[in-house]
Order: C-alpha cells, then sequence, then structure tokens
C-alpha cells in the first residue's frame, strides 16, 4: 500500500508526503524546489552530471535503484511543468500519446474511453468534447495546462507532481487549476512547488519550506502559516525576504 514518498536527497531533505493529500514546495528562488520534486520521478536523470544519494520510497521500493524501470516511474509518478507543453497534435492524440508509449495502441476502445476519463479528471472536456481532432495549441493558456494534467491522469498514475503549474496563468486559469488540484487529491497524492503563499496556504494540506538546499521546516500548512516553529520560515511566509 501506498504510504507516501520518503526523501533523503541533497542536504539532509527527508519528509513524507501523505497519500491523498496536496504537500506545497515553497522557497525562495534557487532553493532547491524544482531540483527536489523532479528528482522523485526521477527527471534529473536527464541532466549531465547529476549525483543523487538516498532514497526515494514509493510502494515500499527505492524508486532511485539502478533496477528500477525509470519509463515506469515516470508512469507512476505524473509530472505537470511551470509551462504547458501540448503536443503540436490534436487534444485527442495529446492525452492519448502516453496510452500508446505505454502499448495500448491495439485497444482503441480503451483509448477511447481513458482519454475522455483523463478529460473529464482535468475538468476540460464540457470545453473540447466536439473538437477533439482540433490543435492543441489552438486552446487557451489554462486550457493547455489542463490538457497536460489530462495528460498525465491518462496512464493512471499514483502521484502527480505540479512544478509552479499556475505562474504563466491569469487569475481564472489559476481559480480552476487549484479547484482541479483539491478534486485531484480525492484520488491521487500530489506535491506541488509554487512562490505563490497565498496559493499555498489554500490549496495545501502540508508544506515543506526550502532554503538553500535544506529543509527548514515540514508541518501542516495550517500550523506552518499561523504558528511556524523558526523565525526564518516566519520571515520568508510573511514576506521579509525572497
Amino acid at each position: 500500500m501506498f504510504a507516501g514518498l520518503n526523501r533523503n536527497l541533497g542536504k539532509n531533505v527527508s519528509l513524507d508526503i501523505e497519500k491523498n493529500k496536496v504537500t506545497a514546495i515553497i522557497g525562495p528562488s534557487g532553493c532547491g524546489k524544482s531540483t527536489l520534486i523532479r528528482s522523485i520521478n526521477r527527471m534529473n536523470d536527464i541532466i549531465l552530471g547529476i549525483k543523487v544519494k538516498g532514497a526515494i520510497i514509493l510502494d515500499g521500493e527505492n524508486v532511485c535503484g539502478e533496477e528500477i524501470d525509470v519509463v515506469d516511474v515516470r508512469r507512476r509518478i505524473g509530472m505537470v511543468f511551470q509551462k504547458s507543453n501540448p503536443f503540436p497534435k490534436s487534444i485527442f492524440e495529446n492525452v492519448a500519446y502516453g496510452l500508446k508509449v505505454n502499448g495500448f495502441t491495439n485497444r482503441k476502445e480503451e483509448v477511447v474511453q481513458r482519454v475522455e476519463q483523463s478529460l473529464k479528471g482535468a475538468a476540460l472536456w464540457n470545453e473540447v468534447k466536439d473538437r477533439l481532432n482540433d490543435s492543441a495549441l489552438d486552446l487557451s493558456g489554462g486550457q493547455q495546462q489542463r490538457l497536460c494534467i489530462a495528460r498525465a491522469l491518462a496512464v493512471e498514475p499514483e502521484v502527480v507532481l505540479f512544478d509552479e503549474p499556475c505562474s504563466a496563468l491569469d487569475p481564472t486559469a489559476t481559480a480552476k487549476i487549484e479547484e482541479l488540484i483539491q478534486e485531484l487529491k480525492k484520488k491521487y497524492t500530489i506535491a506541488i512547488v509554487t512562490h505563490n503563499m497565498q496559493q499555498a496556504a489554500r490549496i495545501s494540506d502540508f508544506c515543506a519550506f526550502l532554503m538553500l538546499g535544506e529543509l527548514i521546516e515540514f508541518d501542516k500548512t495550517d500550523k506552518m502559516f499561523t504558528a511556524p516553529s523558526k523565525k526564518v520560515t516566519e520571515d520568508y511566509i510573511t514576506g521579509r525576504f525572497g
């Protein structure tokens, strides 16, 4: 049974990401937030010279192990990036892409069902159901980001990582993504990197504060935002620096 992710990465970073909860990772620019979250599904592996020490435990196994299938790790741990990155294909083909890569090429009926289910899960189905063959690049910025979420959901991950998913969106599109994340946590375990303190306070159950590659504080979000244990955490949350 999935009981969360435990990580010992960088400078003594160790915490649990709880099942069916939202964990926000906050901290000033350059503190290691994106590096940490990309370590979880081994996206950092593509960086030349990267070294990882410690363990990331999912379902009782270390996903950093040499014997682990990295493709399978990235299926089980989906990721949504800061900038929406739809492929120059149709809306349908964007969502179906991961399924076909994972061997669903001869299961057309199941692909169609999964695409619809994923678009509904990303709260996008009603907006695009009559234009599935249109280019994904014709969608608005907020719709493109939800399409990328649908693409991640199509392969049925256990965990979904968000790396500043709203930084390029307007307030209306941001609100839709935040509402969606709250709905998604009923089924998925979620970690989100954000620079927006109000967003972290609104949508997360737990919060991790990083600075200079170190985990300064980790606690329930309401506790951290009302009575942080460390002065430096309070200073950052209240905008005295960062």
